[in-house]
């Protein structure tokens, strides 16, 4: 028998090149106009460059690299001295650095231009396709705004260096900081979603000091400036702000026992901690810690929707990607009708989560400006679609690994990393119980809320026969006498979440967008099966658009 030569690698030509070096924001076009129609056009221009920069081939190595050499804990220094200092690959610090210089944490607060939190959303959901670590420091860094101020001597320290636009790394008390990230410390170990089972201490001191003593189990980012602490004091649950360094330079009381093996978002460092006798000043009124906290955790939840959006469309665009270059049965992926179905509904479920990302964040905008009916809109409407969103992320990656076959599987491909990453959503800043009883308390405590919402669907009445008899069954839910029952608080968060997105889409989105979203996600039940769609669509410019774009139009 006469041996046969071996084929050169690239004989089938049918290898898939690397989706890199492209605009994260410009290449997305409902991205794109989900910022126009929210008022954010004028930080277009800034946003492309950094969406340019987010997508260029050095950070998503960067991103790589991060999570190849994840953070590592230094308890001690050479000398023996007790530091507890976390060594950091620095990937880590070049993606950190890009979000917080482009205003992507607590920047976006010292710009008063319209917008402003609108592009700042875009701008996340760029930052967390290259590596979605850094998001939490972020989060957490530009939602402590709020809660900062609830004290104006806390806030005159610490809202400057939050706002700087600065990335610090060095170990210093506040005043010698250029810039600074605030984190939190809140979960313990038989606590959980249940603050009020904390046994962390605060004793007040005197002259604005407290002393806060206890273990906190769970706590992301470790390396922030500040930390806000839960912890008992006379007066019940209080919310503490806890530096990292005394004033005199020295560790203020913090000992981290270790960094967490987590699943996913292994670049960043998630630590469980002990504080002894860590010096702390109060941070709202005594006894209402969870009122102050929530002033953050309102920020942080909106950024659990947008991380997801972010994962969503990485899934999205790298199976468009995909199956754009690869062939099976002589022809492209992306031309077979079973296929095309697929990425279409990823498409549809992509752009959904990425325009009712940017209206929360509008809403939040207007609401930190005053506007009443705005922060009524975000009391209802932020809960139901952080549970929705969140629990549809896990899904949609799973399908867009699928499109990408035993290359999906694998590390080198971005899909591994970025599935791990969207089960954490979900759970951070409450699960999705914790979400669904956060509607039921918003409707019965807060009965303006369910107006908001209502008014707010009712924008995009007449457009959709689907959309308007959804919202008509969804306002009789939200008007039930007596409250709305625990028991059906996931089913009628879904719906409001479905609601407000098709409301977005038929007000913005093109006709072919928002007709096939209503047509798939307003029946009753589940939206079901990845692209098992009715017939009558336009699935092939459904997939056009979502195409990652060179030149976005």
């Amino acid at each position: 028998m006469t041996a046969t030569a071996p084929l050169p690698v690239d004989a089938a030509g049918d290898q898939v090149p690397r989706l890199a070096g492209l605009d994260l924001v410009g290449s997305d076009l409902a991205l794109v106009d989900a910022l126009r129609a929210h008022g954010a056009a004028a930080h277009e221009p800034a946003l492309r460059e950094l969406g340019a920069r987010a997508g260029s081939t050095a950070l998503l190595d960067a991103g790589f690299d991060a999570n190849e050499h994840p953070p590592r804990h230094v308890p001690y220094d050479r000398s023996g001295a007790r530091v507890d200092d976390i060594a950091f690959h620095p990937s880590w610090h070049r993606v950190l650095r890009l979000a917080v210089e482009a205003g992507v944490a607590g920047g976006v607060w010292a710009d008063e231009r319209p917008g402003a939190h609108v592009a700042r959303a875009a701008g996340f959901i760029a930052i967390a396709q290259a590596e979605a670590g850094v998001t939490c420091p972020i989060a957490m860094t530009c939602a402590s705004v709020p809660a900062l101020r609830l004290d104006d001597d806390v806030a005159a320290t610490w809202v400057p260096l939050v706002t700087s636009g600065r990335y610090d790394t060095r170990p210093l008390p506040a005043h010698e900081k250029e810039g600074a990230l605030v984190g939190m410390a809140l979960t313990e170990r038989a606590g959980g979603s249940d603050v009020r089972r904390c046994t962390t201490t605060a004793v007040h001191e005197g002259d604005g000091a407290w002393r806060v003593t206890g273990e906190k189990w769970f706590v992301s980012a470790v390396q922030s400036d500040a930390l806000f602490v839960l912890a008992q004091t006379g007066e019940g649950l209080s919310c503490l702000l806890v530096p990292r360094r005394r004033a005199d330079g020295s560790r203020n009381g913090m000992r981290i026992d270790r960094l967490k093996d987590k699943l996913g978002n292994r670049s960043n460092p998630t630590a469980e901690v002990e504080l002894r006798d860590a010096e702390a000043q109060l941070v709202g009124e005594a006894g209402h810690g969870v009122r102050a906290i929530m002033r953050m955790i309102a920020g942080t939840r909106l950024d659990c929707v947008l991380g997801s959006a972010a994962v969503m469309r990485l899934g999205t665009s790298e199976a468009i990607h995909w199956c754009t270059h690869r062939s099976a049965f002589g022809r492209r992926l992306v031309d077979q009708p079973a296929m095309t179905a697929v990425l279409a509904d990823l498409a549809l479920e992509s752009e959904a989560a990425a325009w009712s990302g940017l209206a929360l964040a509008r809403a939040a905008e207007d609401a930190a400006r005053g506007d009443a009916t705005a922060a009524a809109l975000r009391r209802l409407a932020l809960p139901a679609l952080k549970l929705w969103v969140c629990k549809r992320a896990p899904a949609h990656l799973g399908e867009a690994l699928e499109c990408l076959g035993g290359f999906g599987y694998v590390e080198e491909s971005r899909l591994p990393r970025a599935y791990r990453e969207a089960p954490l959503m979900s759970v951070w800043e409450g699960s999705g119980n914790v979400q669904a009883l956060d509607v039921v308390r918003a409707l019965a405590r807060e009965p303006e809320s369910a107006q908001a919402v209502v008014d707010e669907l009712d924008r995009a009445r007449g457009a959709s026969r689907r959309l308007d008899a959804a919202v008509d069954a969804l306002r009789d839910d939200l008007r039930t006498d007596g409250g709305l029952e625990e028991a059906r608080a996931r089913e009628v968060a879904g719906r409001l979440a479905r609601c407000f997105q098709a409301a977005q889409l038929v007000r913005h989105a093109p006709s072919f967008v928002a007709d096939a979203f209503c047509a798939t996600r307003l029946g009753d039940g589940d939206p079901g099966m990845a692209g098992a769609l009715p017939r009558g669509l336009d699935v092939q410019a459904i997939v056009d658009r979502a195409a990652p774009q060179r030149e976005a139009a």
